[in-house]
């Protein structure tokens, strides 16, 4: 059973902030800041990697219109938008959905940060144009 099917199907609750005939954005249940909104495809893919283009260029434009409205009419300073793809990247409904989270100032209560490595980039390159 996928918990975001139930919701699309409107057989659990939630607060719709959004929804046309192929996407739903709710408010996330656990609110990593104010605002913070998941906007999903109503067709199941498990993650984003699976879906369709044309399924996927409407719900990111979606995602766009969406967190515009949530940065404008909640004063926010910037958002995040975050896909996470697969538990090893934090993904834990396997549903595709893409997080909105408004972002006030430096003390909100999510971080990212990002850790520099050293890697050859000319080997990274020709690994990821499948010549490797």
């Amino acid at each position: 059973m996928c918990i975001f099917c139930e919701i699309i199907k409107g057989n659990i609750p939630s607060k719709k902030v959004y929804e046309d005939d192929e996407i739903l954005a709710i408010l996330d249940i656990s609110q990593t800041t104010k605002g913070h909104t998941l906007v999903m495809p109503k067709n199941h893919y498990e993650n984003f990697l699976e879906m369709p283009e044309n399924e996927f260029e409407h719900l990111m434009g979606k995602v766009q219109e969406i967190a515009k409205q949530v940065t404008k009419n909640l004063e926010a300073n910037g958002c995040n938008i975050l896909i996470n793809t697969n538990a090893v990247a934090g993904q834990s409904v396997m549903h595709t959905h893409v997080h909105i989270i408004p972002r006030y100032d430096e003390n909100d209560t999510i971080t990212l940060s990002f850790k520099e490595n050293e890697f050859d980039l000319d080997q990274i390159l020709e690994q990821i144009k499948g010549r490797n």
